[in-house]
């Protein structure tokens, strides 16, 4: 099954008067789009700085947050290093944010982001110190599979570390050819199209589509241009209950 879900029909946000711009293929409930939170991905947005800008400091708990870097250079500040760090286009960053951390980014003129909020059991998380890894461009694996370069940002040969289980995350860039590979089928596989068009698994694309593939074997890329897909995999069933579904249940 494939659903796609264009740019239009997403969440939309901003900073510091559209300084910073945001579209999110899941937002948070009040902003609208077409996508709620589901598998153990609770949040997604594709933040642009139209200007330099800082968002300022801000309290996170419980859940684990990604930002990986996209084009130019961004910087973090956070209450457990007390400096700011710089992170150049395919850096990245997790946030163990525990049982509580304070957080700031500056953005400069630009530069654009994922940040990617993970769900994991906070019924355990909340109960941990809070904590935070950078990893530079160069630590992540790299292959050429039909003429695409494949980075693997989680999963075999990288080191990033998280404490939500199930997840992998590949970065495709292809040629203007098909690129095929094997996905598995018992996980949700969640695609942002950064660049190019085409289709995949015969259903057209455009650059910042989100497409959700879900119960297929196989992911087929036929692009007309080259194109460049952001690849979140993840469990279709969890073994715990998500933040979405102790909220519905506190609310019953």
């Amino acid at each position: 099954m494939i659903r796609i879900v264009s740019k239009d029909n997403q969440a939309h946000g901003g900073f510091n008067g559209g300084q910073i711009v945001e579209n999110k293929p899941i937002g948070f409930p009040q902003e609208g789009g077409e996508i709620r939170p589901y598998s153990n991905l609770f949040y997604w947005a594709y933040a642009e700085a139209k200007e330099e800008s800082t968002i300022g400091l801000h309290p996170h708990q419980g859940f684990e947050i990604m930002s990986f870097v996209l084009k130019g250079t961004i910087r973090h500040f956070d209450t457990k290093q007390k400096q700011w760090i710089p992170l150049e286009a395919g850096d990245a960053q997790i946030i163990r944010a525990g049982n509580g951390i304070q957080h700031a980014e500056h953005m400069h003129e630009g530069s654009a982001m994922f940040q990617i909020w993970l769900d994991p059991d906070l019924n355990r998380t909340l109960q941990t110190d809070a904590s935070y890894s950078d990893y530079r461009s160069t630590v992540f694996p790299k292959t050429d599979a039909a003429g695409a370069e494949v980075m693997t940002l989680i999963g075999e040969g990288s080191p990033f570390e998280l404490t939500t289980k199930g997840v992998s995350i590949r970065r495709i860039k292809t040629g203007d050819t098909t690129y095929k590979t094997e996905l598995e089928k018992d996980k949700v596989h969640s695609i942002y199209a950064i660049e190019g068009s085409g289709k995949i698994n015969g259903t057209a694309f455009s650059a910042d589509d989100f497409i959700i593939v879900s119960d297929e074997s196989e992911l087929a890329v036929e692009a007309e241009n080259p194109a460049d897909l952001f690849i979140i995999s993840s469990p279709q069933r969890l073994d715990y209950q998500t933040y979405v579904e102790m909220m519905q249940a506190r609310m019953r």
